[in-house]
This record gives C-alpha cells, structure tokens and sequence, in this order.
C-alpha cells in the first residue's frame, strides 16, 4: 500500500497549503506515468513526515488538471506553503525528484 496521499479538487488547496508537497498528475493510459508510479510511492515512503506525495489522476480530475494548465503527463509540481515552486515534466528518476523536495524542504 503506497503512502502517497490521493487528491481531488476539494481536498488540493487544503493539502498544498503548508509544508512542502509533491503533486504527480498522471493517468491510467499514460506508459510513463505507470513507469513512475513506483518511485512517486517511494518517496511517499521515504519522505512520510517530511513532505507531502500526493497524485492526481487527470482523467478522474479534468478541472482540477486545466486549473493547474496540465497539457503534458506525467507532470510533477511543487509546492511549498501552497505556492508552486518547481514543475518536472516528464519520467526522471527518484534522485532528480528527490533532489527537488530537498531544495525545499
């Protein structure tokens, strides 16, 4: 069971706006985004108590997705205290990610 934290439009703006938040946006059909999956939910594991790991399934979310102008997947913002900070677009590996929520943190 992966430690990563599912949202949806009502829960978003509460979840992002405090501490530091990885929101990977993602969907079912999408082959790199299944190829990142894992590593979103290792992070989740290693990262428990420190930031938040949340996914965003677009075609469960279609607003949520345009309000945030997802055109590409996988998408990955950050956020810390409720403002974007960083965006990855595309597969990276976990270091990349990591890296990023470090800066962050």
């Amino acid at each position: 069971m992966s430690d990563a934290i599912i949202l949806n439009s009502e829960a978003f703006a509460e979840t992002i706006k405090e501490g530091v938040t990885l929101v990977d946006f993602w969907a079912p059909w999408c082959g790199p985004c299944r190829m990142l999956s894992p590593v979103i939910d290792e992070l989740a594991s290693d990262y428990k108590g420190k930031a938040k790991i949340c996914k965003v399934n677009t075609e469960d979310e279609q607003a949520l997705a345009a309000e945030h102008g997802i055109r590409s997947i996988p998408c990955i913002f950050f956020f810390k205290d409720g403002q974007k900070v960083a965006e990855i677009i595309g597969a990276r590996t976990k270091e990349d990610f990591a890296a990023e929520l470090d800066k962050h943190l």
